[in-house]
């Protein structure tokens, strides 16, 4: 089973991406990931991502879709992967497809989390991280014992820049333009189902799962 989880930032993927790779028994397959493990094992790949992270650049898609096309012939992704947040746009869709027809794949479903925007600032700009230990709050659904401090090393937790409520706005406007077609995308080819992203982590695997294997669980 060959999945992609689409949504926009907060909505809630990397959580629901490891739930599904525990129930399927498939890898979960992030692009962040992919990127720094290339980075750090000094990958040919790896080492020209790295030239344009360090302008401070986008990472282009030719090497992102790589990266990706790599991964998804390692052994453990044989009977199936989960895609979270890639692709990204058209481009790398077309690309990722073009690749699969390659390896004689597909993709089986494309779950889209459904979040509306004042929910999806609200996760977002309530996220901390400990400047010390780099253990990760949320002011509303995990804070510290005490207030701007943390619970594991008494350091002090902060917001970063990515999660101020105008870099989110940046983010998710990014989002709409590039990621947001390719709903369309997807549902011409009969493979987008969307998901209600809100609720409980438990619940919203429920509709998930639900989605891929074609039962309701209202």
């Amino acid at each position: 089973m060959n999945l992609i989880l689409l949504g926009a930032p907060g909505a809630g993927k990397g959580t629901q991406g490891k739930n599904l790779s525990e129930r399927y028994r498939i890898p979960q397959i992030s692009t962040g990931d992919i990127l720094r493990a290339n980075v750090r094992s000094k990958t040919p790949l790896g080492l020209k991502a790295k030239e344009f992270m360090d302008k401070g650049a986008l990472v282009p898609d030719s090497i992102v879709v790589g990266m990706v096309s790599d991964r998804i012939r390692e052994e453990d992704a044989e009977k199936g992967f989960i895609l979270d947040g890639f692709p990204r746009n058209i481009n790398q869709a077309e690309v990722l497809e073009a690749t699969l027809v390659g390896l004689g794949k597909g993709i089986d479903r494309v779950i889209g989390m459904e979040v509306e925007r004042k929910e999806l600032v609200r996760r977002l700009s309530g996220r901390r991280v400990c400047r010390q230990c780099a253990e990760n709050y949320h002011v509303i659904f995990s804070p510290p014992m005490n207030i701007g401090t943390c619970d594991k090393c008494g350091s002090e937790i902060y917001q970063r820049d990515d999660d101020k409520e105008e870099t989110i706005e940046a983010r998710l406007a990014v989002y709409e333009k590039e990621t947001l077609p390719l709903v369309d995308y997807y549902s011409k080819k009969s493979l987008y189902s969307p998901v209600d992203g809100i609720g409980t982590v438990d619940q919203i695997t429920g509709n998930i799962v639900g989605a891929i294997e074609g039962r309701s669980n209202t």
